[in-house]
């Protein structure tokens, strides 16, 4: 149900909030012990949201722009009250004092908590396998991977289990699973979002975004979600348009601009390229003009930001030390001890790998070679989108090189991990707003992505392009099979 349809029938009466919220209760229950995409249910909580909004709609009071719509939060956002704890043991059990800005305004706007989902440890990783909690399934087959670092929130939404969720982004971690569960996810511009509360990774490429199962319900939520923060240093004072506005008018004449290199990919899925073609000619029957672009660049992305994100990663973890909160190991003889077995026990395989090559690339002697020429090339990297945007109007790509890959598939091989963010990490290094839509399935049934890149502060524009395609397509009404976890 979309979100608008879910309104009306609110409105009407038709359906309550405390109804609609026990039914995704229930198939939460139903398919929590074959995905694991919650870490925390609040039921009491959510039912406790869902009677306010029902209490409001009899007393006949305006009702909020996402009354009663039952979300689940990916668990690196900060929720008053309710548990944090970013899939690791360094913070298990942590319980925040207050609330992030996006959460905020979600419940402002009258949205239901059904809980917080799981991720990658502290967002590193991208197949949700980094959990210190065990890993998630892909509801389209429970033996393949969701995605990640967002593969909680991006999974519950496939399976039925809320009608939209919230991620954050980092280098792909929205777009990436977004395309292996057949959803739809929104990076946005970097600091069209506020980041305060949301726990941090990688300060200058984290954005937070939301996952829903059509376009127009991204609009909507992005339109609760943008703003200014003033508790926000890197949050943008800008004025927020209409997300909604230019949803249903004609492409004809847009540019779209195919990224070369991305097409030229040796690791690129015939299938995966094949799919993602022909939804480049259903916006060329849209009345869009394909554009061939060059970012010569653009493969440089990954491995600048396993310079960046690491070292930004090393500094920002630095604080779990034991002393305050989060894990502490004990029987520790002294400072420095208890401090490092902290670390040790508190932090799982891949974080403390990122937190040491981030220590590297950062020490006296490495900076200038690895850290400040990351920098310089992440300059580059975004002077080639400047170039891109003086012909095109958005940029057009796979999202993720393959399909869902199974479960264990990248376990030893933490290279083979990284590729699959691939073609989506130079939006995260260049600021730009960026969105994955379903557009085809493997032969295998599971879903293809197609990713739509904007300018700066252009989210309308791209929703725009995502929805025209989305409802000339039709592709999730087209699915070969449905999630295997049956509703």
């Amino acid at each position: 149900m979309a979100i608008a349809e879910w309104r009306q029938q609110l409105v009407s009466g038709e359906v309550s909030a405390r109804e609609l919220t026990d039914q995704h209760l229930a198939r939460i229950a139903a398919v929590e012990p074959s995905l694991n995409a919650y870490l925390e249910v609040t039921a009491e909580r959510a039912r406790a949201d869902a009677d306010r909004i029902d209490q409001a709609r009899s007393a006949g009071d305006d009702l909020p722009p996402l009354a009663g719509v039952p979300l689940a939060i990916k668990d690196n956002l900060c929720t008053k009250g309710v548990p944090t704890t970013c899939a690791s043991r360094m913070l298990a059990g942590f319980v925040p004092p207050y609330e992030s800005t996006v959460t905020g305004r979600l419940w402002d706007a009258g949205a239901v908590l059904l809980g917080k989902t799981n991720l990658d440890e502290f967002a590193m990783g991208g197949s949700t396998e980094t959990s210190a909690f065990g890993p998630t399934a892909n509801p389209w087959n429970v033996d393949h991977v969701p995605g990640g670092s967002s593969g909680g929130s991006a999974a519950a939404l496939a399976a039925g289990a809320c009608m939209a969720s919230l991620g954050s982004d980092t280098g792909g971690s929205i777009r990436q699973p977004a395309s292996f569960c057949g959803v739809v996810g929104l990076k946005p511009t970097y600091g069209r979002i506020s980041r305060y509360g949301l726990v941090a990774f990688a300060s200058s490429l984290d954005q937070v975004g939301p996952f829903s199962s059509n376009v127009a319900d991204t609009a909507a939520l992005l339109q609760v979600m943008a703003g200014y923060d003033p508790r926000d240093s890197t949050s943008l004072k800008v004025p927020v348009p209409d997300y909604s506005a230019d949803l249903e008018k004609p492409i004809k004449g847009l540019r779209v601009g195919l990224v070369r290199e991305c097409f030229e990919q040796d690791g690129l899925s015939a299938e995966v390229k094949a799919s993602v073609l022909a939804a480049a000619e259903q916006l060329q029957a849209l009345g869009a003009e394909l554009v061939d672009v060059s970012c010569p660049r653009f493969t440089d992305g990954i491995a600048t930001y396993y310079v960046i994100a690491p070292s930004e990663a090393s500094a920002n973890l630095a604080r779990y030390d034991g002393v305050k909160y989060g894990f502490r190991a004990e029987d520790a003889d002294s400072l420095a001890a208890m401090t490092s077995r902290s670390r040790a026990e508190g932090f799982g395989s891949e974080v403390q790998r990122r937190i040491l090559i981030g220590t590297y690339a950062l020490s006296a002697g490495y900076v200038d070679a690895y850290y400040k020429k990351a920098q310089q090339v992440r300059t580059l990297i975004r002077r080639d989108f400047d170039a891109a945007y003086q012909t095109v109007d958005v940029l057009l790509t796979p999202t993720a090189p393959t399909t869902s890959f199974r479960n264990g598939a990248h376990a030893d091989d933490p290279l083979a991990m990284y590729l699959a963010d691939l073609l989506t990490i130079p939006a995260n290094l260049a600021g730009l707003p960026a969105i994955s839509v379903p557009c085809g399935f493997d032969s295998a049934g599971l879903p293809i992505g197609l990713q739509l890149i904007g300018n700066v502060l252009e989210e309308s524009r791209l929703l725009q392009v995502a929805h025209q395609y989305e409802q000339s397509a039709q592709v999730m009404a087209a699915s070969p099979q449905g999630a295997l976890i049956p509703a």
